[in-house]
């Protein structure tokens, strides 16, 4: 699988601010969540293990983590 053949998405809360970046939901089943910046999407992508993936979904709205 290449990440061109990935489901690209951002966030519904990102604001229009270009700050994104996008993730992919494909690679779950196999332990992986796909990253890449919005603003380049023909760049790099990391594959982040998706228990740390969903460890800092669940910071953020526990207000854990912050910009």
């Amino acid at each position: 699988m290449t990440t061109e053949s990935l489901h690209w998405f951002t966030s519904s809360y990102s604001g229009s601010g270009g700050q994104c970046i996008e993730v992919a939901a494909d690679l779950v089943s196999v332990g992986a969540v796909p990253v890449r910046d919005s603003k380049n999407p023909a760049g790099p992508a990391l594959a982040v293990p998706a228990g740390a993936f969903a460890a800092f979904v669940a910071g953020v709205k526990a207000g854990e983590i912050t910009n």
